[in-house]
């Protein structure tokens, strides 16, 4: 159970991903977690940096699905002005969003990356799926929800048992 909390890349940040090499490896479609890892959880709208990163991202060839377990106004009002599909309320961990996520791409797992800031939602369930996964700092640890904090003093054991 441990190894499925172990990314397949950290990265600090989502503009520290080398696109070319995930391109290289047969990724096609990303699937990114939404609080934490593209914004903060509380800034409502797409920096103009992350607008270039996805506008650079689509221009290579990859799908992009923003997979949220907040609701749908939050996803909603975030991803609609950008033209990104999306699905809130996910219950991430459970497999049924990624699913979803891969039909609204049109992928196979081997041709699928997920993007996120919890061990616990994104890694946990992209592994669980054997989808490519890559864990990125949170972009800011305040305004997070009461089972954020919680999962992330989980996430600090487990980073503690993985590197014994």
């Amino acid at each position: 159970m441990i190894n499925k909390l172990i990314p397949d890349l950290q990265v600090d940040t989502i503009y520290d991903i080398v696109l070319a090499d995930l391109w290289k490896e047969g990724i096609r479609g990303i699937i990114t977690d939404l609080d934490n890892t593209l914004v903060g959880a509380k800034v409502p709208l797409a920096t103009p940096e992350l607008i270039q990163w996805l506008k650079h991202l689509q221009s290579l060839g990859f799908k992009v699905v923003i997979v949220s377990n907040n609701n749908e106004s939050r996803v909603g009002n975030f991803a609609r002005p950008l033209n990104i599909p999306f699905i809130h309320r996910a219950r991430k961990p459970a497999n049924q969003a990624f699913h979803r996520a891969m039909s609204i791409m049109e992928l196979k797992t081997e041709h699928v990356a997920v993007i996120g800031d919890q061990m616990l939602t994104d890694v946990l369930g992209g592994n669980r799926m054997g989808l490519f996964t890559i864990l990125v700092k949170p972009i800011s640890l305040m305004d997070e929800g009461f089972f954020t904090r919680i999962n992330r003093k989980v996430e600090k054991a487990a980073r503690v048992f993985i590197k014994k």
